[in-house]
């Protein structure tokens, strides 16, 4: 196979290279990272100054596949420490729980529960479906049978409502 060497030729050596960075990736990570970590190689390539051409444009290639994945395994290892401190954090609050507070807690339960209860049908309709159902505005659109906006919509003055419901009395 001749390989495209001029200039760099991104979209010949992604077609060329792409399927074997996948296979590669998908041995390595989640699927649902594996398009992320090619482009994430591809755009490595594109923003590289190189002042000489690439002999082996695989073996680079690959080379910077494997950068991408330590990358990759680097900030999820550094997110994975600040959400554990976080969560720290939260266990010491929650164990500060207190028999007043447990009922402040219901009540206000009870508050959210009656200001969903009281939006009008549809924008409960549509608000129940985003929050409870985790439904996108599209979905919810298509199961109401109105647009994309209108969900907004709804969704916005639901909120809105539940929001001006929640607010203490001055």
């Amino acid at each position: 196979m001749a390989v495209p060497q001029p200039d760099r030729d991104l979209a010949a050596w992604m077609t060329a290279y792409g399927p074997g960075l996948r296979r590669y990736f998908r041995r390595r990570a989640d699927d649902a990272d594996v398009d992320d970590l090619v482009q994430e190689v591809f755009l490595r390539l594109q923003s590289a100054q190189l002042s000489t051409p690439i002999d082996n444009v695989e073996r680079y290639l690959f080379a910077a596949a494997r950068n991408a994945l330590i990358s990759r395994y680097r900030r999820q290892k550094a997110r994975a420490s600040l959400l554990h401190d976080e969560f720290e954090d939260v266990i010491e609050i929650s164990e500060q729980r207190s028999p007043e507070r447990i009922v402040i807690g219901q009540q206000e339960y009870r508050r959210v529960l009656e200001a969903i209860q009281n939006l009008p049908p549809r924008a409960r309709e549509a608000f129940q479906y985003h929050r409870f159902e985790n439904l996108t505005y599209q979905a919810i659109a298509q199961r109401m049978g109105i647009s994309r906006e209108a969900v907004k919509e709804l969704m916005h003055r639901a909120l809105v409502r539940i929001v001006e419901e929640m607010e203490p009395e001055l």
